[in-house]
């Protein structure tokens, strides 16, 4: 089973890692700030359009493309500053697990992530079993 699409839309650079804590009564309280609950939410609505019929429940390669307004910058051109790709692809997964592409992404045994400046924005994904 493959499952391939483009999400066109300007991808989010706020990421799992800017969650937030304070101290209630002497224990750590972890939560997200507004831009962080708003980017999963943006992920989340893209994605639910794209969900597949079943599950994946086999091991998995993911391919995901991160295509970022290019400014002054040439279309195709790497992107070699922050955000990191592992923080991008880390609140995608959480994403994409909620949304039900799988059962758990523990599932993601071969992962691609590159980022780019494009004309086009958006996020290009591709998973499929291994």
């Amino acid at each position: 089973m493959v499952t391939e699409f483009f999400m066109a839309m300007i991808p989010p650079t706020v990421t799992h890692q800017e969650k937030q804590v304070h101290v209630v009564n002497g224990k750590p309280v972890f939560y997200e700030p507004p831009e962080l609950r708003t980017a999963r939410a943006k992920i989340k609505g893209h994605l639910a359009i794209y969900k597949p019929d079943q599950k994946y429940t086999e091991p998995i390669e993911l391919v995901a493309k991160w295509c970022f307004p290019r400014g002054k910058h040439k279309d195709g051109e790497y992107r070699s500053s922050k955000p990191d790709t592992d923080n991008l692809q880390k609140l995608l997964k959480d994403c994409m697990t909620s949304v039900g592409f799988w059962t758990d992404d523990a599932l993601v045994c071969r992962e691609i992530a590159e980022k780019f400046w494009a004309d086009i924005p958006g996020i290009y994904i591709r998973v499929s079993e291994l």
